[in-house]
Formats: C-alpha cells, structure tokens, sequence
C-alpha cells in the first residue's frame, strides 16, 4: 500500500467515525427536545384566585396562588405559594379515621380515633387556612403540599390551633390530610411532636401513629 492510499483511508475511516458522532449526538438531543415539549405548561395563570363549589353548591375551598401551571397530558396542576382555605362540610366521613391507629400508649388517651382531640361544640363550620412553598393537584383532587407547611385553624376555640410540617396530602373529596414525616401540633395549652398524621378537617378528629412527646403550658391560675 502507497503512502497516498494509506491517507486516503485514514482520511475515510477519520470521516467516517465523525459523522457517526454526530448522527450519536442528534439522536441524544430528539429525545431530550421532546421531554421539554412535554413539560411545557398548557396552560399559566399569575397572581392566581379560584373558588371551588361541590356538586350541592357548597363552597368546598378557596385557592390563591403566586403562579399556576397546567399540565394536560400529565393531568397535573403545579402551585407555587399556594394558600387554601378549606371548609368543613356538615356530614363527614369517618371511615378513614377509624382505622387508624396509636402505637404509643402513653397518648393513646388523648390521641385514638375513638377518643378525638377535638371534641369542642361550635355555632358554625370554621375554615381552615393550609398554605405551603409548593403544592401539586392530581386529577384524583389530592393535593401534595410542600416545604413550610402550615396548617392554621380560624376558631379561636379549636383545641388543634396550628400544624407545622414539610409534607403533606390532602384529599379536597373528604378534607382528610394526612402526613407520614414529623409534624409539630400547637393547641391552645399543648406543642406535641410526632409523625404519622392523619385529621378529619369536617370532624376535626386527630391520629398521631407515633407520639414523641407533649409539653403543656403551665397554668397560672
């Protein structure tokens, strides 16, 4: 073999592997193009407010938002600065509830299904004020809200006063939230920390499956 022939086939075997590379480099690029179609947004709303209304009429909750997203093909709603206000409704249901369970004895008493941390009588149905950095509705309408949840009760009277935690679910079918992480309860008299929340916004009954600890604030009279 030449020296001419040896540099022609160095030159064809040098072209060929760098139109290999770059037919390898397209077929990356497609793939990831088409994911960014994807997960673009159909629809973006800013400074977002929205009232939502049972099938009876009743107001179910209220929605203000920083900004919202829709995704059809995921069938998502992304939310970001979310703050609901959540009405409780006249006929509850408890079945979720009574199946849930305390594994720690000692607050058995004032934390099982069958004995509610809220009892207390009321003239109306208070709101309830849940807002959190972020929040994503699924078509099934459960919710999964995000980093600096917090939970506030708007009757002064309600035993359960605030909930701080970094996740939480809530099923807008039922108003029954529910978190698997550590969550701070405040009361009126009692902070109480444990994980494995589960409440009943209509009936205002409360389940910690693990309780850590309670303290309670001293009375002065």
């Amino acid at each position: 073999m030449t020296r001419i022939n040896f540099l022609a086939l160095l030159i064809l075997v040098l072209g060929a592997m760098a139109y290999g590379i770059i037919e390898w480099r397209q077929s990356q690029v497609i793939p990831s193009e088409s994911t960014d179609n994807e997960l673009t947004p159909d629809f973006v709303a800013e400074a977002l407010k929205s009232d939502i209304y049972t099938s009876t009429g009743q107001l179910s909750h209220t929605i203000i938002a920083d900004r919202m997203e829709h995704y059809a093909k995921l069938a998502v709603t992304h939310f970001e600065l979310p703050n609901y206000t959540l009405y409780p409704r006249s006929k509850a249901t408890k079945k979720m509830l009574t199946s849930a369970t305390v594994t720690n004895d000692a607050s058995t008493s004032l934390l099982s299904s069958s004995s509610p941390i809220e009892s207390l009588p009321t003239k109306r149905n208070h709101p309830w004020k849940l807002s959190a950095k972020e929040a994503t509705l699924y078509k099934n309408n459960r919710v999964i809200l995000n980093h600096r949840v917090h939970l506030t009760a708007t009757d002064e009277n309600s035993l359960i006063q605030e909930i701080h935690c970094k996740y939480l679910e809530l099923d807008l079918n039922t108003n029954i939230i529910s978190s698997d992480q550590t969550v701070v309860v405040q009361g009126k008299d009692f902070t109480m920390y444990g994980s494995g929340l589960i409440i009943d916004l209509n009936t205002k009954q409360m389940t910690l499956t693990e309780h850590v600890r309670t303290i309670y604030k001293k009375n002065n009279s």
